[in-house]
């Protein structure tokens, strides 16, 4: 039975942080999907398919046969409802302090009781990127400073052609 893991976020941008959830993760299921969630209330600085190709970018440069054992979604409701849909009984989700830990316990529960059949697994960051944050990434852009120790390489491409396009 191959196992699979989602791993739901809206990964706006795609950070080190999430690079390094995502590996780590590719060592507890057959095949990965990264579920980018769509909430219309939010507003993001990426659009879903610029979102959708900068994680393509990043899985894409993962060294190995990783890349294949990872695809990419989108959800607009319930993470345990996208999980079902693709099949997953693992639901991956980062921590990197103790305030991650308190809000995602109390979603593990939540979703545990909507769908016992889903497990949640924790992992935590590496010591390098715990301080990494998405929102802390795009305040840094906005303010045109240098955000390549925060996400990799062919992020910060897509960054800089994007910031460039919206500066045009």
């Amino acid at each position: 039975m191959t196992r699979i893991a989602i791993y739901p976020g809206t990964f706006d941008p795609f950070t080190n942080g999430h690079l390094d959830i995502l590996t780590t993760a590719l060592a507890l299921a057959d095949e990965l999907v990264v579920a980018i969630g769509v909430h219309p209330t939010k507003s993001t600085m990426f659009s879903l398919d610029e979102r959708k190709a900068m994680i393509g970018d990043a899985i894409a440069a993962l060294p190995g046969e990783q890349a294949a054992h990872v695809r990419v979604t989108s959800f607009d409701g319930l993470t345990v409802a996208a999980a079902t849909d693709v099949g997953a009984t693992l639901i991956v989700r980062g921590l990197r302090n103790a305030a991650d830990f308190d809000y995602e316990m109390q979603m593990a529960a939540t979703n545990a009781v909507l769908a016992p059949q889903v497990k949640t697994v924790f992992v935590p960051a590496s010591p390098g990127s715990r301080h990494i944050t998405a929102t802390l990434v795009r305040q840094i852009v906005g303010m045109g400073g240098d955000v390549s120790p925060f996400v990799p390489p062919v992020i910060m491409r897509r960054l800089k052609d994007t910031a460039g396009r919206r500066n045009d």
